[in-house]
């Protein structure tokens, strides 16, 4: 078919290597979804007699993978390793495992390729470099033929036509350049990240297209550093900082299937959770099981930045290159995060970034801890990038109407300087 022509896209990240080593970590934290080539498989090799029990459970009309009772895969043996794997090899594994920790998403010229954050490898930036892969994801695309199908290109902004692919090349590399600059403290280019996307968020950019978006990108740039000292931001008002709790709740909430609460009594549970998250009073509620609950609100709050951690240098190392990535893989905009326009990616991740910042206080409050560790930041990183282009609901218009409001009075910059 010539769909199937679509270039691969490799992202240009030498600085980013990728091998699985085993940790097991996915295994415990993702509900495996399953197309019927990996029931057939199953099937086949005859699991549900050999473990004396179902393998697959229904939920919707969907089918996926079971889970033991402490929520990991029912396919994780005790040394973290995977049964389908040792016995069958890799490529005999469900899909959906093969895959990660890979984003995949077309678009009108190619297949866009990402990494997810959760992984642990990822984050420590362990093993081959990203082009030995390519083999492998070719054979992911083979088997997963509504990737071989072209996407539309995102709009450059929301209601305006396609971004050309060298609107989008100028502001990734801008951005790129700018994340980079190691003349500037991490602060400093965090700051510069939410600024430029509120400028851009502000914009009408009907009229601004190709070389005078490239131009208005080469201006924005070229004041920034001044910008940023002439305007420097204020703390968070208390509208941005429950706006940014309602954030963490989206991101982090992570409804399981075959819990035996019934869809009323998870609604309900939700609800409530949600409610307490917003109003930020008392203790926090429970967010995902891989995240603390009961954690005074105040002491979150009360908890150092990551320019005063121990960990300084390698939290704005992972950090940075989390974003770098994010960026250069077009994992914020497009097919790969629901369809968005670029200014508003762009924004998302900002709020991404802000929603990192909380979560590691979270992670570092509940250890009795007085500044973030690099741990706390990995955990946190993990946690947003999970969800990031999975989750429908961050699509959906509420996630718009939050960025949007963020969006005045410096909001992003305010919840970043709030909780960096």
């Amino acid at each position: 078919m010539a769909n199937r022509s679509l270039p691969i896209l490799m992202p240009n990240l030498p600085w980013q290597k990728y091998s699985c080593h085993g940790c097991g970590d996915c295994c415990r934290d993702f509900t495996v979804q399953l197309r019927e080539r990996d029931l057939k498989k199953l099937s086949e090799q005859g699991w549900t007699e050999r473990l004396g029990g179902e393998v697959v459970q229904s939920f919707r009309g969907q089918s996926y993978l079971s889970r033991k009772d402490d929520g990991s895969c029912i396919f994780l043996d005790p040394h973290g390793l995977c049964k389908i794997h040792a016995e069958f090899g890799f490529s005999e594994k469900p899909i959906a495992c093969q895959v990660f920790p890979f984003n995949i998403a077309p678009d009108a010229s190619g297949i866009k390729v990402g990494l997810n954050f959760l992984c642990k490898s990822v984050q420590r930036n362990e093993g081959s470099a990203l082009g030995t892969h390519q083999k492998d994801i070719r054979r992911f695309i083979r088997a997963i033929p509504e990737l071989a199908r072209p996407a539309p290109d995102p709009p450059l902004a929301s209601g305006e036509s396609a971004a050309t692919r060298s609107e989008v090349a100028k502001l990734v590399d801008s951005l790129d350049h700018w994340l980079s600059r190691s003349d500037l403290d991490f602060s400093n280019r965090l700051d510069g990240l939410a600024f430029i996307s509120t400028c851009l968020g502000d914009a009408t950019l009907k009229n601004v297209r190709n070389e005078r978006f490239s131009d208005l990108l080469d201006t924005l740039f070229s004041v920034l550093e001044e910008e940023l000292r002439l305007q420097p931001p204020s703390a968070a008002s208390r509208r941005q900082d429950r706006l940014l709790r309602q954030a963490v709740f989206t991101r982090t909430e992570d409804p399981r299937i075959g819990t035996g609460k019934g869809r009323v009594r998870s609604t309900l549970s939700q609800l409530k959770r949600s409610r307490a998250m917003r109003l930020g009073r008392g203790k926090t509620p429970f967010l995902t099981a891989e995240l603390p609950v009961g954690v005074d609100f105040r002491t979150v709050g009360g908890v150092a930045g990551c320019e005063e951690s121990l960990d300084s240098v390698s939290i704005a190392e992972l950090f940075t290159r989390y974003l770098r990535a994010t960026l250069h893989s077009g994992r914020a905009w497009g097919s790969a995060y629901y369809g968005w326009s670029v200014t508003d990616g762009l924004q998302a991740l900002v709020l991404n970034a802000a929603c990192i910042l909380w979560i590691a206080k979270l992670n570092s409050a509940s250890a009795s801890r007085t500044v973030a560790s690099l741990e706390d930041y990995q955990r946190a990183i993990g946690r947003v990038d999970r969800q990031s282009g999975r989750a429908p609901w961050l699509g959906n218009p509420v996630e718009r109407v939050r960025l949007n409001y963020l969006r005045m009075d410096h909001g992003f910059r305010r919840l970043i300087y709030s909780y960096l």
